[in-house]
C-alpha cells in the first residue's frame, strides 16, 4: 500500500511538474515580443521537455507572425523529429493562418494546406478561411478555385464564415468578381459580413456604382451595416467624387449610431476632402480626439488637391510639433502640396529633410512628386536633370510626366525623343503613343500623328476617353465627348450653344491649339464645345436652381481650353463650379480659379 501510494505522488508530483512547465512557457511566449526572445524560448521548450506539447507548440506557432518568425516556428513545430501523431487540425490551421498573414510567405500556406491533407489531417470549417485568405494575398484564381473545390469535396462550402472568405477571395482575383457575385447571390442566408465583402471587393476593383447599388440593396433586405462596411461605401463615394451621396452616408451613420472608429472617421475626411468640401474634412480632422498618421496625412492631401499648399505646409508643421512622425505617405502629400501650389523651394527644402532628418529613402512616388512640381513650375530642364540624377532607374509615369511638360512648354523634340524611348521600353502601353501623337500634333507634323494613330489601331489599342461625371438627386450621370446618349441632349447642345455665344460676348477665345486634329479652325470650335465638361456643365445648369454650386470629376486632366471656358461660365451665370480631373481640385466663381492658372 505504501509503495502504491508513493507510486500516485510520484506521478501527480511529475504531472503537476509538467503543468508548471507548461504555464511557464505559455506565459513566456505571451510575453514575447521580439524575435531573439523567440529564438531563446525555442530552447527553453527543449529544456522543458515541451518539445511534443499541443499546447506549447499551438502558441509558439501563433505568436511567430508578429515577430517575422513563421517559417523558423514552422521549421520546428513540423520538424521530422517531431511526434507527427500530436498534429492536429487547429496546430495546421494556427501555422497556416501565420503564412496567410505574412507578405511574402502566403504561398507557403497552401503548401502547408496540402501537407495537412497528406499527413491524413482532416480540414474544419476555420482551415479554409485562412487557406483562402492566402490565395486573395496572391490575387491566384486558380489557386483559390482549387481550395473551393477542396472546401466543396469536405462540406464546408455551406458555411457562411467559408463563404463570406470565398467572395473575399474571389473579389481579390479580378476577373474573379463574377464569381463572387454569383456566390453572394445564391448565399441562401448573408450576414453583415456577406454584404461588406462584395461591397468591399466592388470598391477595390474600381465598380463604385456596383458596390452603392449594392449598399442600398443592403438597406432594403434590413441588414445593419457595421463600420468596416461603410468605410467600403465611403471609399465609394470618394471615387465616383459624390459628395451628396456622402453627406447622406455620414448622416446615415449618425442616425444608425455605427460607432466612429479611427477608421472611420479617417475614411470621412478623405471622402469631404477628396470630393469637393475640404473645409468640412478639415473641421472633421479638428473635432478626432485620436488622430493618427492616416488623420494628419488624408487632410495635408486634401488641401494639397485643392491647391492650398500654404495651409498643407502648416498643418505638416503642426503634426511635427504635435509630436506625430511623419512617413513617407506624409512627404508624399506634403512635396504634392507644393508642386500644385508652385511651392518649389519649398518643396526642395522638405525633399532634403526627408532624407537627412528622417531618414527615408525616397521612394519612385517622391521622385516623381519632385519631377512633376518642377515641371509645373515650367524648369523642364531642371526636371530632365534631376531625373537623370535620380539614384534608381525613373518609371514610365515620370517619364510620362516629362513629355506633357515639353508639350506644355514647347520642348517639342526633347518630349518626340523621350516618347521614343518610352514606346522602346513599353510597348503595349497606349499612353506613350498617345503623348507622341500629341507632340506630333503640336508639331503640325500630321503625317507622322496619322502613322502613331494606326499603328495603334493594328495592335488593338484605343486612347482613354475623356468623360466627366456630374450627381445630381444622388444619381451619377456621366459623358464623354460628344455625347449624344442622355434623353436631354438636344437641351444640352442648345444650353452649350447658348453659353458659347454668351462667354464669346463676354471676351472668350477659345484655345484651339487644345485640338489636335488636321481640320480648320470653325470644326476645331465646334470639337472644344462637345468636350464632356461643357456637356455636365449645361446638363448642370438646366437642372439646378440659379445660383447653386455645380460639382463635377473629370477622369483625366482639364484642358486649358475648358479650364478658360469654365472661368468664363462662372462669371456669367453666377454659379461656383467645382471641377475635379485626375490630379487636382479647380475651384470657379466670379470668373476666377483657385489654382490661379498653375495646374
Amino acid at each position: 500500500m505504501q509503495l502504491q501510494s508513493l507510486k500516485k505522488n510520484v506521478v501527480r508530483t511529475v504531472a503537476a511538474n509538467k503543468r508548471a512547465a507548461e504555464q511557464s512557457c505559455l506565459s513566456l511566449l505571451e510575453a514575447c515580443d521580439a524575435r531573439c526572445k523567440f529564438v531563446q524560448l525555442q530552447a527553453h521548450i527543449l529544456k522543458l521537455g515541451l518539445r511534443n506539447n499541443p499546447l506549447v507548440l499551438t502558441k509558439f506557432a501563433a505568436i511567430s507572425s508578429e515577430l517575422n518568425a513563421v517559417d523558423y516556428a514552422s521549421s520546428f513545430v513540423f520538424s521530422p523529429d517531431a511526434d507527427s501523431r500530436l498534429y492536429d487540425a487547429f496546430l495546421f490551421n494556427t501555422v497556416i493562418r501565420a503564412y496567410a498573414q505574412t507578405g511574402d510567405l502566403k504561398e507557403k500556406a497552401l503548401v502547408l494546406y496540402n501537407a495537412m491533407l497528406r499527413c491524413g489531417v482532416l480540414p474544419n470549417k476555420f482551415t479554409y478561411p485562412f487557406a483562402l485568405k492566402a490565395c486573395a494575398g496572391l490575387g491566384s484564381l486558380s489557386l483559390g478555385q482549387t481550395v473551393h473545390g477542396s472546401a466543396v469535396k469536405f462540406g464546408f462550402d455551406d458555411d457562411v464564415h467559408v463563404q463570406n472568405t470565398m467572395i473575399h477571395m474571389y473579389c481579390c482575383c479580378g476577373s474573379g468578381v463574377k464569381y463572387a457575385r454569383k456566390m453572394f447571390d445564391e448565399m441562401p442566408k448573408r450576414d453583415s459580413v456577406s454584404w461588406s465583402a462584395m461591397i468591399g471587393g466592388y470598391v477595390r476593383l474600381g465598380l463604385s456604382t456596383d458596390a452603392v447599388d449594392l449598399f442600398r440593396r443592403m438597406q432594403i433586405a434590413g441588414v445593419h451595416p457595421d463600420e468596416i462596411t461603410m468605410v467600403s461605401v465611403l471609399s465609394a463615394c470618394t471615387d465616383l467624387g459624390a459628395l451628396e451621396l456622402g453627406k447622406w452616408v455620414e448622416s446615415y451613420i449618425e442616425r444608425e449610431g455605427i460607432q466612429k472608429n479611427v477608421e472611420l472617421c479617417n475614411a470621412l475626411i478623405d471622402m469631404f476632402a477628396k470630393c469637393g468640401d475640404v473645409d468640412k474634412a478639415l473641421k472633421l480632422f479638428r473635432n478626432m480626439s485620436g488622430k493618427t498618421i492616416v488623420s494628419w496625412t488624408s487632410v495635408i492631401v486634401g488641401l494639397a488637391m485643392h491647391g492650398r499648399g500654404s495651409e498643407a505646409v502648416s498643418l505638416f508643421e503642426e503634426m511635427i510639433r504635435n509630436g506625430t512622425v511623419p512617413d513617407n505617405v506624409a512627404f508624399i502629400g506634403l512635396l504634392s502640396a507644393c508642386s500644385h501650389s508652385g511651392l518649389v523651394d519649398k518643396g526642395k527644402g522638405y525633399f532634403s529633410l526627408m532624407t537627412k532628418e528622417y531618414q527615408i529613402v525616397p521612394k519612385m512616388e517622391h521622385y516623381g512628386c519632385m519631377a512633376d512640381m518642377l515641371c509645373r513650375a515650367g524648369l523642364v530642364n531642371e526636371a530632365v536633370a534631376f531625373v537623370q540624377k535620380m539614384p534608381v532607374e525613373p518609371n514610365p509615369v515620370i517619364l510620362r510626366t516629362l513629355v506633357s511638360a515639353c508639350r506644355a512648354h514647347g520642348k517639342l523634340r526633347l518630349g518626340e525623343t523621350i516618347s521614343k524611348s518610352l514606346i522602346s521600353n513599353e510597348p503595349t502601353h497606349e499612353s506613350n503613343y498617345v503623348l507622341l501623337s500629341n507632340i506630333y500634333a503640336k508639331m503640325s507634323r500630321w503625317e507622322n500623328k496619322t502613322k502613331i494613330r494606326k499603328m495603334m489601331g493594328k495592335k488593338g489599342m484605343k486612347k482613354t476617353p475623356g468623360s466627366t461625371m456630374i450627381e445630381l438627386d444622388n444619381e451619377i450621370y456621366e459623358f464623354v465627348a460628344g455625347d449624344k446618349s442622355h434623353k436631354q441632349y438636344k437641351e444640352i447642345y442648345d444650353m452649350v450653344d447658348e453659353m458659347g455665344r454668351e462667354m464669346k460676348r463676354a471676351g472668350y477665345v477659345p484655345s484651339t491649339s487644345e485640338v489636335l486634329l488636321d481640320i480648320d479652325e470653325e470644326d476645331k470650335e465646334d470639337a472644344l464645345n462637345r468636350h464632356s465638361e461643357k456637356l455636365a456643365i449645361a446638363f448642370a445648369l438646366l437642372n439646378t436652381p440659379p445660383g447653386t454650386p455645380i460639382r463635377i470629376v473629370k477622369n483625366l486632366r482639364v484642358c486649358s481650353d475648358c479650364h478658360s471656358a469654365t472661368k468664363f461660365i462662372s462669371k456669367i451665370y453666377n454659379r461656383e463650379i467645382v471641377v475635379r480631373d485626375r490630379n487636382r481640385f479647380h475651384h470657379f466663381m466670379d470668373g476666377l480659379c483657385s489654382c490661379k492658372d498653375f495646374w
